[in-house]
């Protein structure tokens, strides 16, 4: 009698930890004319114990007949290197850093071997996509794992149930908009990357964005959008009129356009294209559609 009454109580508490999911990132619904869809604000690297998701996005999911995300990497992962290949690496025979002058060139060399980086083992790279790379190893120190990112998450469950996922931009399209800086601003990047890694400051602002997501802190969230509005820093402004508020417009095109056609679709994305003025929330309640926000 004893086992029944132990596999009963883990039954009992395993439903309970699922009830009990934390509330991570940010969760709108939005409203047309007579459909429904929901926008949730992901994060592109996780940990464990960000799993299962909470009860309502878990929910919108299963009822979802389309999810669409920035881009489906699982879905063509040779088109991804080959946008990587293309946008992201010199080309052979090119003189890479060794076109800059001589200080500018062994100022960045010893910065990246500081951490802990062969510069000739990297030197076909461009400068975004090495920046990139340290951001994205920067997350491993606090334990971050980009294959457990909420918008793969997702996808996956996509994958495993009736759930069309949709993509809103392309491999392609991504890494030819971080290519499109100019060479020397390219390098300024990097250089700010790496004196943000010697300083900590990439790591204390990569800290403070997962720890807004993590307890889906809209305080937290506002303070973020108000430092890359006033950020004009190379990779500031970078970040805020190119990666952010160039992509936002077309993204709320196509959210638009799936909630005419769809009904109880769910769009995942960035949690930093949510935030602000320039925000898929407040781009879409400016094209006439009913935004409200969940958490």
């Amino acid at each position: 009698m004893r086992r029944p009454i132990i596999v009963v109580f883990l039954s009992l508490f395993l439903m309970a930890f699922q009830a009990f999911a934390a509330e991570r990132g940010a969760l709108f619904k939005v409203t047309g004319k007579d459909k429904t869809l929901y926008l949730y604000g992901t994060i592109h690297a996780g940990k464990p114990d960000f799993y299962p998701l909470e009860p309502r996005i878990r929910a919108a999911m299963a009822a979802a007949p389309t999810l669409a995300v920035e881009v489906d990497a699982a879905r063509d992962p040779a088109a991804v290197m080959a946008a990587f290949e293309q946008y992201g690496m010199f080309p052979a025979g090119s003189p890479g850093i060794a076109a800059l002058p001589a200080e500018r060139r062994e100022r960045i060399e010893s910065a990246l071997k500081k951490q802990g980086i062969d510069p000739a083992a990297v030197a076909r790279m461009k400068p975004w996509l090495l920046a990139t790379m340290l951001a994205v190893a920067d997350l491993g120190k606090l334990g971050y794992n980009p294959a457990l990112g909420v918008d793969a998450h997702l996808a996956h469950l996509a994958r495993g149930g009736n759930t069309r996922i949709a993509e809103l931009e392309s491999a392609q399209y991504q890494a030819a908009l971080m290519n499109r800086l100019p060479d020397d601003d390219q390098w300024r990047l990097l250089e700010e990357a790496l004196e943000n890694m010697a300083s900590g400051r990439q790591l204390r602002e990569a800290r403070e964005i997962f720890d807004a997501y993590e307890r889906a802190d809209q305080a937290a969230q506002e303070r973020i959008a108000r430092h890359i509005e006033g950020d004009n820093t190379v990779t500031g402004k970078f970040t805020r009129e190119v990666v952010l508020n160039e992509r936002n417009g077309p993204m709320a095109d196509k959210v638009a356009s799936l909630l005419a056609q769809e009904n109880n679709a769910v769009v995942a994305v960035g949690l930093l294209h949510l935030l602000g003025k320039n925000g898929l929330p407040e781009l879409l309640r400016q094209r006439g559609i009913t935004v409200e926000r969940v958490y």
